[in-house]
């Protein structure tokens, strides 16, 4: 089955266009609090107010009153068994090999269908630990004091005009609570599919990790291809804190009518870690800002990407560390592979606060240019306010070198695999952060999807 399939799948509702009806019928379908309601009101108010951001790609070709903004499917529930899940649907995720990934390493595994939950797994003796690891719209019903202290605490709805939007129309996803001291080397996994044609997916993370504890997280996304345009609209709020250690790694494999628009952000307590690992695939568009808040002594943070496109499409994504407090340290890798006219801007923002004194940085941004009219910009902005602080900033564009593919193809390797060969040498800095799994499919989407 090919992932750029839709799936002819039944819907119950599939809400077009938006207003306050709109937005007070998804509340009421998730039979949210009155603040949330409170909450996604007082969002679109913004967003109605907001202009566009003008550092932006174009958007011009959105058009957001033909974009479906709530979608369900018909007669499907909420099932900790994969025999109970419908098969139309079970295709879809066997591709993604969630029941063997289960049984193999995974803690736990979960699957949302556009803005449904239709499959959750989780190890007996973790739940014994009182972690809590549900569908967001779950979460608030369950635990919905914990939920509202850390909701929209690090992404305000005034961030910008689609961040308003996302909290006016958020749906399902994630809530991750890792209590004290517990610490995991199991990775905690999710899946999500967009299959709705025209559909605006607006899933929601929150990830806390208290004080001592250890968590892996994965989220792997996928769409099908239609004619018209999608959208994707995720937000993700990361909160860990002191001598606590989380890595989130992301992998995004959007069809190539996708617009894929993310706003991530992590606040990062005293001698805690954050690792974010991200990989992102053939979007039309893609707008992607990981953002950490290094706000105590001690703390740190890695941002480690990969970026593929190809014919016409375009990535503006940057990285972003804001250093406020004493002794903090971060690290930004970056690779990028550029195809058959591809447009790509790397941004990154560094600020070192007057008060992070004794604070370093190492920034490397790399692209590899398969063609000769493929294009590619560095737009770094870097603000340090004291001298005790190190920035170190390098990038780097280059083309396969055709005296390494004459050494490769003299050994009897033909001319796409040595192309291979190397593209899978350039990436594999940050592929050996990946899960297996994962490296393991990345290898054959290089194979398969780029005509090296």
């Amino acid at each position: 089955m090919d992932l750029n399939e839709a799936q002819d799948i039944a819907y119950s509702k599939i809400i077009k266009g938006l207003n306050e009806e709109i937005i007070r019928k998804i509340s009421e379908d998730n039979d949210e609090p009155s603040w949330m309601l409170d909450s996604r009101l007082k969002s679109f108010g913004i967003f109605k107010g907001m202009k566009m951001p003008s550092f932006w790609p174009d958007l011009s070709n959105l058009d957001l009153d033909e974009i479906n903004y709530y979608a369900r499917a018909s007669d499907i529930s909420d099932s900790n068994s994969w025999d109970n899940v419908p098969e139309k649907i079970k295709d879809t995720f066997d591709k993604l090999w969630i029941p063997e990934a289960e049984k193999e390493m995974l803690a736990w595994v979960w699957a949302q269908y556009d803005s449904k939950v239709v499959y959750h797994s989780l190890k007996k003796e973790l739940e014994d630990l009182w972690i809590i690891f549900e569908d967001m719209s779950l979460a608030l019903k369950n635990h919905p004091e914990l939920v509202k202290r850390y909701f929209m605490k690090a992404v305000p709805s005034n961030d910008h005009k689609f961040a308003a939007l996302h909290w006016a129309c958020w749906s399902g996803w994630t809530f991750l609570f890792i209590p004290k001291w517990i610490r995991l080397e199991e990775p905690l996994q999710a899946y999500f599919r967009m299959n709705v044609r025209a559909w605006w997916q607006f899933e929601h993370t929150i990830i806390v990790l208290e004080e001592w504890s250890l968590a892996h997280y994965i989220e792997w996304c996928s769409a099908p291809k239609y004619s018209e345009f999608s959208m994707h609209a995720w937000c993700v709020e990361l909160y860990v804190w002191k001598d606590a250690k989380l890595r989130y790694s992301s992998v995004e494999n959007w069809s190539s009518n996708t617009y894929n628009l993310n706003t991530k952000r992590a606040i990062i307590q005293e001698n805690w870690h954050m690792e974010w690992v991200w990989w992102n695939l053939w979007a039309w568009v893609t707008m992607l800002y990981p953002c950490s808040v290094l706000l105590w002594n001690n703390s740190s943070s890695s941002h480690i990407s990969i970026a593929m496109s190809s014919e016409g499409q375009m990535i503006d994504a940057w990285a972003k560390v804001i250093h406020i407090w004493e002794n903090t340290s971060s690290e930004i890798l970056s690779k990028t592979i550029s195809a058959k006219g591809w447009k790509s801007i790397y941004r990154w923002y560094l600020e070192i606060k007057e008060s992070a004194i004794n604070s370093y940085s190492h920034i490397e941004c790399d692209w590899l240019i398969i063609d000769d009219w493929s294009d590619n910009d560095s737009i770094p902005l870097i603000k340090v306010w004291n001298s005790s602080s190190t920035v170190a900033h390098e990038a780097s564009a280059w083309k396969i070198n055709e005296e390494e593919l004459f050494y490769l193809e003299s050994r009897w390797i033909s001319e796409k695999e040595a192309k291979t060969m190397i593209v899978n040498w350039f990436l594999s800095p940050v592929v050996r952060e990946l899960p297996m799994e994962y490296a393991a499919e990345m290898n054959v989407i290089i194979w398969m999807e780029l005509e090296v």
